[in-house]
């Protein structure tokens, strides 16, 4: 009796072991601040998560389909200078879709090297990482953007604007969640990311294309990064070169959170959504309870290695490896 007792401890916390961990967090930063609880906290929370968030919701599909995408960071730095810049130039209305179509492409150029050329999608994105970084630091010279006119244009809507109360970049979030979880759970499309990333090869000779569904998977993270990169650049209508920089393992931990696996083939959008608020409010309660701005730093480390030990111990159904 006492073993079995033990063995579903260890089921229990191997599945829910993160939710567990956050509930602690919640009630002790509760207990050290009362403001951590109240609704104009959680608006704030959820606001401030939004753009890792929408960039998560991209990289999930990619996690799914069995691969990793690094260069998320330096492609949302990309994208938010590049639509400052054109701003000025092309006015909003050219630049936002001019900005896309350059993020695209970058995606693409990803999609094609991971899914056709069947390269290691670690070692691709974070070699795009640097180039990309290198790329944005080329194109605007080494200096940061500014919006020239700032009151005298309506790109500020996207990134301060609110919708009958509810600020515009949440109601943003809510929609592409919306719209990328059905993507996920209700279509064909949807079904193969699945398959490739349980068993890419088993998926192939069930006639599935491979190469083109993890290409595609490349292009909607792309297309989520300049969604995130046109919310940063109207939130500040300026931005460094390096605003996106380490983004990109907030964003992974925020899709593992969510229970996404590593090694491919689980997760929902919805549970990504989950895993981007808990990074959120424990974030956010460090800040509240007077810790240093960069204990987050070590706490998302430790949450990484945290969620990436409860998905292994869960797909084996102990917390503990049989050899120790």
């Amino acid at each position: 009796m006492a073993e079995f007792t033990k063995q579903d401890i260890g089921k229990l916390l191997a599945k829910q072991g993160i939710l567990i961990a956050f509930a602690f967090f919640i009630i002790g930063f509760t207990i050290a601040n009362p403001k951590f609880l109240t609704i104009d906290n959680f608006e704030n929370v959820v606001r401030s998560s939004a753009i890792l968030g929408m960039m998560a919701l991209g990289v999930t599909f990619v996690v799914i389909s069995g691969n990793l995408d690094l260069s998320v960071g330096s492609m949302m730095s990309f994208s938010t200078i590049v639509v400052l810049d054109l701003h000025d130039k092309l006015g909003p209305t050219l630049a936002i879709p001019a900005m896309f179509a350059m993020t695209l492409c970058l995606g693409a150029f990803i999609g094609f090297l991971v899914g056709y050329l069947k390269l290691n999608s670690l070692i691709v994105t974070l070699g795009m990482l640097s180039a990309i970084h290198g790329l944005t630091l080329t194109y605007s010279g080494g200096k940061n953007m500014d919006i020239a006119d700032k009151e005298g244009t309506w790109f500020a809507i996207f990134g301060q604007g609110n919708i009958m109360g509810i600020q515009t970049p949440i109601l943003i979030f809510i929609a592409l969640a919306a719209l990328l979880g059905i993507i996920l759970a209700k279509t064909p499309f949807g079904r193969k990311v699945y398959a490739v990333g349980g068993n890419g090869t088993a998926a192939t000779f069930s006639g599935v294309r491979r190469a083109r569904v993890v290409f595609l998977c490349y292009i909607m993270s792309a297309f989520c990064v300049a969604t995130a990169g046109l919310i940063q650049a109207s939130r500040s209508m300026g931005s460094q070169n390096t605003v996106g920089q380490g983004l990109e393992l907030e964003v992974l931990a925020a899709v593992i959170l969510g229970g996404a696996s590593l090694l491919g083939g689980s997760g929902t959008i919805f549970k990504t959504v989950i895993g981007v608020l808990i990074l959120g409010f424990i974030q956010n309660g460090i800040l509240l309870v007077g810790l240093d701005f960069s204990v987050q730093y070590v706490v998302t480390w430790v949450i990484i290695i945290l969620a990436v030990w409860l998905d292994i111990a869960a797909k084996r159904g102990k917390l503990l490896s049989p050899i120790a």
